[in-house]
């Protein structure tokens, strides 16, 4: 394994932990809406993202018009929409259910990324997506017991919210990967400045209907620090590790690695997540759950030898990409 899959298959995982971080946050802000601390998160990221792109500037006036719709569209679809819905069906659904209905994005995406992009036989695929699907069930069973259910405030409203935020998870996905492919040089600090200005400039354009729609507890609340800490303290956060670092990662992970393997790593989202639901839920993951973990990363050390091992697919060896572009 050469050091650009290696630094792919790093910055995935870190990717996926990053964004675990939206399963809890809507239970950390106190009395705070989802809509304050994404206004929060996304300006501070925005404008981070924003500082760079004017120190980057000799990169950013080569850019085409192709170049900044599709990064803002990534921005909108992966990022503002996606968190919208996802820490909403975490309010309805619960901490923990809300992530078990994302556990099969990732194996929709490999299957989804391999269609598209064709880089090893199906039959070699078939064991380890097997194994992550069953090992993704099983992190999840728990979460649908009676007690858990019972918490939830809606399942009617949590559930499609959540089947919303798996489907821009999977169109930002195959999107993205796209894009890059099309764009071989591209600078990822870059392209990573132009997904979270976009969602950072969706928000914005956001907050006329918000205020409409009286959805922002700030205007309530108050914005002090003595009231308001968590809110900037998460905020925070979030800009730094879920928004910028998430993206960032991600992007460097899809520079160099296809989509089905990428999306295999992707899985361990479900698994920091769940694990964060029950760390806020204060109980130990069963047997069933511990036994599913443990499948799930077979599967995935299983896809990551399949990619990388000595196999020939498609009358080529297993694919390998060559660095295409660092965070200088």
């Amino acid at each position: 394994m050469n050091a650009s899959v290696l630094i792919g298959i790093v910055a995935a995982l870190l990717a996926a932990l990053a964004w675990s971080l939206n399963f809890i946050v809507p239970f950390v802000i106190g009395d705070y809406s989802i809509f304050d601390i994404a206004l929060f998160r996304f300006l501070i990221s925005g404008l981070l993202a924003f500082a760079y792109l004017m120190f980057k500037w000799k990169n950013v006036r080569n850019l085409r018009l192709g170049d900044w719709l599709m990064s803002f569209a990534l921005g909108l679809i992966g990022y503002l929409v996606y968190f919208q819905a996802l820490a909403a069906a975490a309010v309805y659904a619960g901490p923990v259910i809300a992530p078990a209905f994302l556990a099969l994005v990732p194996v929709v995406l490999a299957i989804a990324g391999n269609l598209r992009q064709p880089t090893i036989a199906w039959r070699h695929l078939a064991f380890p997506f097997t194994l992550a699907t069953i090992g993704l069930l099983l992190v999840n069973w728990g979460s649908f017991d009676q007690a858990t259910i019972g918490e939830a405030p809606s399942l009617l409203i949590g559930i499609p919210l959540a089947i919303l935020a798996a489907a821009c998870w999977v169109w930002f996905g195959l999107l993205n990967q796209s894009a890059l492919a099309n764009r071989p040089q591209m600078n990822a600090g870059v392209w990573t400045a132009l997904i979270m200005t976009g969602a950072s400039l969706g928000m914005l354009a956001f907050v006329p209907v918000g205020l409409l729609l009286n959805v922002f507890a700030s205007t309530r609340l108050g914005l002090g620090w003595n009231v308001a800490a968590s809110l900037y303290i998460w905020g925070t956060v979030l800009a730094l590790t879920a928004s910028l670092g998430g993206a960032l990662a991600w992007t460097f992970a899809s520079q160099r690695l296809p989509v089905a393997l990428s999306a295999q790593l992707i899985t361990m989202e479900t698994v920091f997540g769940t694990t964060l639901g029950l760390l806020i839920r204060r109980r130990w993951p069963t047997l069933v759950e511990g036994v599913g973990m443990i499948v799930l990363l077979a599967g995935v050390v299983m896809t990551i030898h399949i990619f990388h091992g000595r196999r020939s697919v498609l009358g080529v060896q297993a694919f390998e990409l060559s660095d295409t572009s660092d965070f200088d």
